[in-house]
């Protein structure tokens, strides 16, 4: 039997999720990559994955995407892993690099300075290495399992999970399991319990990770600042988001007219 090609973003935050996977009898018909988010929204997109966790802005740059889980990777305010760093006050900071690691989170940037903090530094796209240029009037976004561990370095942290929360009252969410055709029902089924499973294995799994930082708090990382759940609210606020980016600038797959992604048996 042909194996489901999944590709999921390689971060800490994923790992309850991938944890319900590979303790699933889905494990043995899945063949599984991980990869930062973007080169997962860059396999999906060419079809080198058949389902993956991306983030949510290469949605409408896919075919025919489909959201396919009631699963995500989402936050209800402070998310911890997705912030600006800075020395000055934000409205000091004249340059702010954005991490190369996922759009969503630099197009996230993009709108809350210009509709919440009202502000446009100078926007600047950043390389490996770029966190230690960070200084003086130059800030950075950065995100991921890189950004643990980095509000000991500096006194101005902006929380982009927090001030979404802030801008529109809604969670955000930063990636969605996602397919670019039709998958098997049966299966789908089978992926949500395992993804349901992992999340309620949280306690189990704390056991076997490591802290990534000292002081660092994996239970309320897992169960407090990361919404697993793709409810209501992170569905209309992923539709505000998508259609906010979905601008002449972009080249969409999916023309404005129509619905910007289809959530399959979810």
């Amino acid at each position: 039997m042909k194996k489901i090609k999944i590709v999921a973003v390689s971060y800490l935050n994923t790992k309850p999720l991938l944890y319900g996977l590979l303790k699933s009898p889905l494990a043995a018909q899945i063949e599984l990559q991980l990869n930062i988010p973007s080169e997962c929204a860059r396999k999906l997109k060419s079809g080198e994955a058949d389902l993956g966790l991306i983030p949510v802005a290469g949605i409408p740059e896919l075919d025919s995407p489909r959201i396919v889980s009631n699963f995500c990777i989402g936050a209800q305010g402070t998310v911890r892993t997705v912030c600006i760093f800075s020395e000055r006050p934000l409205e000091e900071v004249k340059r702010i690099y954005l991490d190369y690691h996922s759009r969503t989170s630099v197009e996230l940037t993009k709108i809350l300075l210009r509709d919440y903090w009202h502000l446009s530094p100078e926007l600047l796209p950043a390389q490996p290495g770029f966190e230690d240029e960070i200084g003086g009037e130059t800030a950075g976004l950065v995100i991921g399992d890189r950004a643990i561990g980095m509000e000991a370095r500096f006194p101005y942290i902006y929380d982009l999970g927090e001030a979404w929360m802030a801008h529109t009252g809604l969670p955000f969410v930063f990636a969605a399991w996602v397919s670019n055709k039709r998958l098997d029902a049966d299966f789908l089924c089978q992926f949500n319990e395992a993804l349901e499973n992992g999340v309620r294995q949280i306690p189990e799994l704390m056991y076997l990770l490591p802290s990534p930082a000292p002081g660092f708090d994996l239970q309320a990382y897992f169960t407090e600042n990361i919404r697993y759940e793709l409810d209501e609210p992170k569905r209309l606020a992923l539709e505000m988001f998508l259609k906010e980016i979905s601008t002449d600038s972009y080249h969409l797959a999916t023309p404005l007219s129509a619905p910007v992604v289809e959530f399959q048996n979810v």
